[in-house]
C-alpha cells in the first residue's frame, strides 16, 4: 500500500491521473491492449481531467468498465454514472475500443449476467476507484460482501450512501436517491492488477482513517485495498487530516 499526498485536490488528481495514462500506456506497449474501470463521483473529476489530457495513449486499444450504476434512474438524469462518463470521458476522447456502460433500467438481473461474462473476458489492468464517506467501495456499503465471486451485484444503498448523493448535489433531496444500484463486487474490484485509490475533501476524512489504519473489515469496505499488491492512494491535505503521524511518515 502506497499514499501519495497532494496540497490541494487538483493536485491529487495530477498525481494520479499520471500515474493512470503510465499504467495504460505500459499496459498497451506489453500486451497491445488495456483494460480499465473508471469510477465516477465528485471525488474523481481532476483525476479523469488530467487523464484525457495526457499525450501518447492509443485509446483504441483501451475496453473500459465503469463500478456502478443506479437502477431505475433514467441516463439522462443528472445523477446517472452513463451520462457522467459519456460527457466527463468518453466524449472527450477518440473512440475507445469498447466501453461498457452498466444500463440500471430493464432487467438488471439480465444486466448484471452480460456484464459477468464480458468482464470475464476481459482482465483487468488498472482500476480507478475512490472511498465513500461511509468506507464504501464501488456500492459496496458495510457490511460489504468480500467473499461473493460474482463481478457485478445488485445492492442496496444504506441511508449514509444515499445522503453522501444528495450532499454531493446529485440530488435535491433523499427521498429521490435511489435506493438499489448494480456494483462491481469486490472481488472483481481486488482482481485488477493495479489500482488507484482518489480521495480528496474533509468529508472523506474519517473514511479515509478507518479505511487505512483499521484491520481489514467488510465494515470498512475499502479496508480491504490494504491487502492489494499494486494499490496507490492519493489523497490530499484535507482527505488525510486524520491520519496518524506515523503513517504520515511512512508516505511514498
Amino acid at each position: 500500500m502506497k499514499i501519495n499526498i497532494g496540497q490541494t485536490n487538483k493536485e491529487l488528481g495530477l498525481l494520479a491521473g499520471k500515474a493512470a495514462a503510465e499504467v495504460i500506456r505500459e499496459s498497451i506497449k506489453s500486451k497491445g491492449f488495456a483494460n480499465i474501470i473508471v469510477a465516477t463521483g465528485t471525488s474523481q473529476f481532476e483525476t479523469l481531467n488530467q487523464l484525457i489530457s495526457e499525450t501518447g495513449i492509443d485509446w483504441s486499444r483501451v475496453t473500459m468498465f465503469h463500478l456502478d450504476e443506479y437502477i431505475d434512474l433514467p441516463d439522462s438524469h443528472p445523477a446517472s454514472f452513463r451520462k457522467y462518463l459519456r460527457e466527463r470521458f468518453l466524449e472527450k476522447l477518440p473512440p475507445l475500443k469498447a466501453a461498457y456502460l452498466i444500463n440500471g433500467e430493464g432487467d438488471v438481473k439480465e444486466e448484471t449476467k452480460l456484464l459477468d461474462k464480458i468482464i470475464s473476458k476481459h482482465p483487468i489492468d488498472l482500476a480507478l476507484v475512490g472511498i465513500g464517506e461511509n468506507g464504501h467501495l464501488a456500492f459496496n456499503d458495510p457490511p460489504a460482501d468480500f467473499d461473493t465471486e460474482k463481478p457485478y451485484l445488485i445492492v442496496n444503498l444504506d441511508e449514509p450512501c444515499r445522503r453522501q448523493q444528495m450532499g454531493e448535489g446529485w440530488f435535491a433531496a433523499l427521498e429521490e436517491v435511489p435506493q438499489q444500484a448494480i456494483s462491481m463486487s469486490i472481488r472483481q474490484i481486488m482482481q485488477s492488477a493495479h489500482i488507484i485509490c482518489s480521495v480528496p475533501d474533509q468529508r472523506k476524512a474519517v473514511a479515509v482513517r478507518d479505511c487505512l489504519e483499521n484491520e481489514v473489515s467488510n465494515l470498512f469496505p475499502a479496508s480491504i485495498l490494504q491487502l492489494h499488491p499494486d494499490c496507490v492512494f492519493y489523497l490530499d491535505k484535507s482527505s488525510a487530516s486524520l491520519l496518524a503521524s506515523s503513517e504520515i511518515q511512512n508516505l511514498t
